[in-house]
């Protein structure tokens, strides 16, 4: 699973995950791409998920590129069950990439147009935020 090699603090802040994305919001490596239309917390297990499902269509058609435009760098802190209130926070538990509406999270390339359309439509299933497949240059200005 991703998680960062080593961070400055060990239990950061919650980032806010409401509003539209100020980066990230164009298709630049391939030819269609994953784009959020919500925001959400994404835990690295579901990018995971995402991965295989995409990486399963690239080996179907034993071409294809893939590129993950998002990655967890913020942890989520988690008390024990049946803990006092007080002592402190809670120890990380997860790692969550912060997605703001607008964000393109995969892209894919070098293959025919109906199977990446397929493919990112399949990994959008496994995320928690809704999205939909654009194509490169017809993102708009959302």
């Amino acid at each position: 699973m991703l998680q960062p090699a080593r961070v400055k603090y060990r239990k950061p802040h919650r980032t806010k995950y409401e509003g539209k994305a100020k980066g990230n919001k164009y298709v630049v490596f391939g030819e269609y791409g994953l784009k959020a239309t919500t925001g959400n917390w994404v835990k690295a297990k579901q990018i995971e998920a995402a991965r295989v499902v995409l990486s399963h269509f690239i080996d179907q058609e034993k071409k294809g590129k893939m590129w993950i435009r998002i990655f967890p760098q913020l942890s989520l802190t988690k008390k024990p069950l049946e803990v006092r209130m007080g002592s402190g926070k809670g120890n990380p538990e997860e790692w969550v990439a912060v997605v703001k509406a607008g964000t393109i999270m995969f892209e894919l390339g070098q293959m025919s147009p109906e199977t990446m359309k397929k493919a990112l439509k399949q990994a959008g299933n496994k995320l928690n935020v809704l999205c939909k497949v654009v194509k490169k240059g017809e993102e708009g200005n959302e």
